[in-house]
């Protein structure tokens, strides 16, 4: 932990989201002076049940609003902004193609017009994915290949991306990408995710639930190493200006399939069910993983958490939050 985020005016979208509400946790830990735009209330959002929403400056928008955006910016003086606002659910994509694109393409030009107006911004973090990439027949993919997204979702995310690097080419923007794999945490309220979905079903007694074929392969990426992940980015980017964008792969580089994953978190969670493969999902890429190879190299990133680790806190998460849920 450095002196880096002590006091520093920080604007979070996105805050509560999985990653958000965590990154939130780790900028309030280093002091930052944290302010977030939140579009819709989540009472059962990490932000809120931590009651880290008490300790930070809380703005009701949209990300689209660019004219409240340059307020946030101008009022608050923010120097560092962290780009997480997204509508992140693919099912949802395929359904609401336009909403999607509204928010994470359209989203993001916005902010970063924004952050170009503004006197005091000094280093913006993009949140990409590795959607970004859309299918490629070599694995691992390295930051060098192509963004080609091809379904809603991914092409959201190729774009919004290729926003972030053409702001740095053409204006000096001072704004790295991140592109990590699948997150998994504590705070996941997407139930149709497996990681969330499979806990919650057995922790009720019932088999959990497949959408595909149990064969899609994915890395798997513990939330609070996203969220130091895109913090020590922030730091490295005010340290070296050759790093505007420039994009970084985050990951535990251990893929692992869905039924594999599923059936690992019945281990550990002592059950012995059987899960249903619906074997329904349509326009997802079939295998997906990531180097990381240049954010060991160049930025000296490694992960704190195993996937074993970051699945036993999740477990013990999710136990903690059903009961109170459940007894209400």
């Amino acid at each position: 932990m450095t002196n880096f985020w002590r006091d520093r005016p920080t604007f979070v979208t996105g805050a509560t989201g999985l990653v958000g509400g965590w990154l939130v946790q780790r900028l309030l830990y280093a002091e930052a002076d944290v302010v977030c735009l939140v579009r819709d209330g989540v009472p059962q959002s990490e932000l809120v049940r931590s009651g880290n929403h008490e300790r930070v400056k809380m703005v009701r928008g949209d990300i689209q609003d660019q004219s409240l955006l340059e307020r946030i910016l101008g009022e608050y003086e923010i120097a560092t902004v962290f780009h997480l606002a997204a509508q992140t659910i693919v099912p949802i994509a395929n359904r609401n193609p336009l909403s999607t694109f509204e928010s994470n393409i359209r989203g993001t030009w916005i902010l970063l017009e924004a952050c170009r107006r503004s006197p005091t911004f000094r280093q913006c973090v993009v949140a990409s994915s590795d959607k970004a990439y859309g299918d490629h027949q070599v694995l691992p993919y390295d930051e060098m290949m192509p963004l080609q997204g091809r379904y809603p979702y991914d092409v959201s995310k190729s774009c919004a991306d290729l926003i972030a690097q053409s702001y740095a080419a053409t204006y000096g923007l001072p704004v790295a990408i991140t592109r990590c794999g699948n997150f998994y945490g504590g705070g996941d309220l997407n139930w149709n995710r497996i990681v969330p979905g499979t806990i919650r079903a057995v922790l009720r007694g019932e088999r959990p639930v497949i959408r595909s074929d149990g064969s899609l392969t994915r890395d798997y990426f513990y939330v609070e190493d996203g969220a130091t992940a895109y913090m020590l980015l922030a730091e490295k980017l005010a340290e070296n200006a050759d790093l505007a964008g420039q994009a970084f792969n985050f990951s535990n580089e251990q893929p692992i399939s869905v039924l594999s994953l599923v059936e690992h978190i019945l281990e550990l969670m002592n059950f012995d069910l059987q899960p249903i493969i619906q074997g329904n999902v349509v326009n997802e890429i079939r295998s997906q993983h990531l180097s990381a190879v240049k954010a060991y190299e160049h930025l000296g990133w490694y992960p704190m958490y195993t996937l074993d680790a970051g699945l036993a806190k999740t477990i013990e998460w999710y136990k903690d939050y059903l009961a109170i849920h459940n007894s209400a």
